[in-house]
Order: structure tokens, then sequence, then C-alpha cells
């Protein structure tokens, strides 16, 4: 079956932080000796040159500039890069463009730069508003200086800005998690990514483990937390995105809903659909910075195709972390596979509790949700 296009997006890697976080599994590297704004935006540009080939004719939906600490750059530098982007693709008109950003003072004074710039959304990188959580997470902020970034959000002409924030800290109980999530919550910001702390491997933590709050302290958090933000008017719509209405961050949810994305700088991936080929492409660009801006050598690390085994379970692996109904059409659509291939794993999610069907949709359930791993083994 035919192959449709989904909406486009594009990500754009800084890798650069003032120091790497003990917790961080992104590709970032701690500043040594400068950043190479210049050279590496030079680089930006010709690796997006590279790629525009297998998007030939398509549109921009949203922008999404992560790290990493894109705030490192200059406002100028941000601006070069938009530029760039826009004088090599077309945008949509309403094109969502976000930036993640750390709430250090020297980065929240250019915040009026970033939006003149182009930045519509702003993802602040706040974690916690404790100082004692905030130095055991590595973070360069304090309390005061998260809160004047969020200050400064709110009085810029954005559509809409996000709180990155963390929960189940090291030794943390539930009401410094709610004192966190309120202090959040009192900034009002129109996007919340409410998320707990897991310790990954490779990281400063995993060779080090903090003492994490047990499992009974981590459930009361989650639902006290759920409670309280729902309570302020912000819905869940992924398993750690809340919003108020109307301010999902659209280029997540394409993201989920398993739409296609370029990915350029180090390290970044991207997932491109070509119906004439009935080929979905996975790439990743070369990791390090050094390597990346290697002159002799291409950027990209690896491109490969995803298999037709393999598409029923990365479809769902994204869709099904959003809350909201699948369209039965998108597996198809975005698949090109019949829908009898996955019929029987379907009747099984059904009969297990973990999906509701009907003609038009799939919907994950609350038991789904809280077993998501066990649904989506259904369809390995």
């Amino acid at each position: 079956m035919a192959l449709q296009l989904p909406p486009l997006a594009l990500y754009i890697h800084i890798p650069w932080c003032i120091q790497k976080c003990p917790y961080c599994d992104f590709n970032s590297h701690a500043v040594k000796q400068g950043i190479p704004e210049q050279e590496y935006i030079a680089h930006l540009l010709a690796d997006l040159e590279q790629d525009l080939p297998l998007v030939t004719g398509r549109s921009l939906s949203s922008i999404f500039i992560g790290g990493g600490t894109p705030s490192v750059f200059s406002a100028a530098g941000i601006s070069q890069i938009l530029t760039g982007v826009k004088q090599r693709l077309n945008c949509d008109a309403n094109m969502e463009v976000t930036m993640e950003a750390n709430p250090g003072t020297v980065e929240a004074e250019r915040f009026a730069g970033y939006v003149q710039a182009g930045v519509t959304r702003f993802s602040i990188g706040v974690q916690s508003f404790q100082t004692a959580q905030l130095k055991a997470l590595g973070r360069i902020h304090d309390s005061s200086e998260a809160i004047r970034a969020a200050q400064l959000a709110q009085n810029l002409p954005l559509d809409s800005f996000n709180l990155d924030l963390m929960h189940g800290l090291p030794q943390q109980d539930v009401s410094g998690a709610l004192a966190d999530l309120q202090q959040a919550i009192d900034l009002a910001p129109p996007h919340l990514s409410w998320y707990q702390l897991t310790i990954e491997p490779n990281t400063a933590f995993a060779s080090r483990p903090p003492v994490l709050p047990p499992d009974d302290t981590l459930w009361d958090i989650q639902q006290q937390g759920l409670a309280l933000l729902q309570q302020h008017g912000y819905q869940q719509y992924e398993i750690s995105a809340y919003s108020k209405p109307g301010h999902q961050c659209k280029h997540n949810l394409n993201y989920w809903r398993y739409g296609d994305y370029l990915g350029i700088g180090c390290g970044a991936h991207g997932k491109i659909t070509l119906p004439s080929r009935n080929a979905i492409l996975r790439t990743v660009k070369i990791k390090h910075p050094k390597g990346y801006m290697d002159i002799s050598r291409g950027y990209m690390d690896s491109r490969e195709q995803v298999e037709a085994d393999d598409r029923p379970f990365e479809f769902f692996m994204n869709r099904f972390r959003l809350l909201e109904p699948c369209p039965v059409a998108d597996f198809t659509a975005y698949t090109g596979l019949p829908l009898s291939t996955v019929a029987s794993a379907i009747r099984d999610a059904e009969q297990k509790g973990l999906l509701s069907v009907n003609a038009t949709h799939w919907q994950v359930t609350e038991k789904g949700a809280r077993y998501l791993n066990d649904l989506l083994t259904l369809f390995i």
C-alpha cells in the first residue's frame, strides 16, 4: 500500500553546554576553549543542503533547536541559522520555532534577541527550584534565576513557553516535589514538561548513583502531582507533557504522531518518508563536534531503511505515548502496511484491557498507559 507524506519538522542540534550535568545522556559537550559558533553554523547549513534532496517540495511545520544548551549561542547566531533554513526550505505560515534555553542570567538576558531572531517558543530547563537539588543535579543556575527566566518569557511576544521540571530527585519527599511543581505552576507557563529522574547508562550518576526516593514515594508524587496539574487547568497529552488548552508542543506532537523530521547537527537523528521508493529512512549525523566539522568527510554517520517488519512496533512506540486517540487510518498511511498486519495484536491488546477500539480510532486505556511496555511488546 502507498505511503503518504506526514508533516515535516526540522531538529537542529547545538552540542555545547557550560558544564555536563551528571544525569544527562544527551549528546552534549562541556565548553573548554570557547565555542566555534560561526564555523558550526556554516556546517549546520551545509548539512541541511545535503539533506534537501530528501524533502524536495515539502514545507516545514516546526523547528526545534535542542542540545546541549542552544542558549550558549548568540541571538545573532540563532538568527543566522533560522534565516539560512528559511532560505532553503518552504515554511508554514504558523511554523512553531522552539529553542531550549538555560535560565542562567547571561542566557536570560538574550531572550528578547532570540525572539527577534524568529523563536516563537522557549523550553526552559529549570529542573528544580530548590538550591540543594540544583546543586545535586549539577545545574549552574539558582532558583531566583529560574524564576526570572520564566518571568521574562511570560512578558515576551511568544506563542508559548515550557518549563522543564524533574521529580523523584535525590532524597526528595512528596512535599518537596509538590513544592517544586507548585512554584512552576505559579509562574503560569502554558506548557510543563514534568518527568521523573532516571539513571541512564554512561552518565556520572550511573557510576556514582545518588539515593533516589523509594517506589511508594515516586507513586505518591506522580498521583498527587497529576491532581495538582489538573486542578490548575493543565491537560496531560503525553507521558510527561502537560499544557493549557491550545499550547501542546507542535514539534513533539509531530514526532509522536510518526511525522517526518530532518535532523542536522552533531548526532542529530532524522526520519524521512519516501513514497516513490516505498521507504522510510532513519538518518544519524556524526556525533562528535570535531568529526562533524571535519571537512574531509560528510555529515552522515548512518542512513538505513526501516524494514516493513519493524514499522508496526516503531509506529506504535511513538503513537501510544500520546493520550489522544490514534486514527486507525494513520497506521496504513504512514507505514504503508495493511491493517491485517496488526489485527491480531490489536485484538490481544483490547482483550487485555490495554486498548479500547472502535471503527475509526484506537485509544490507550489507563491500564495501557501504566503498562505501556506490555502493550508495545504485542507489536514486535
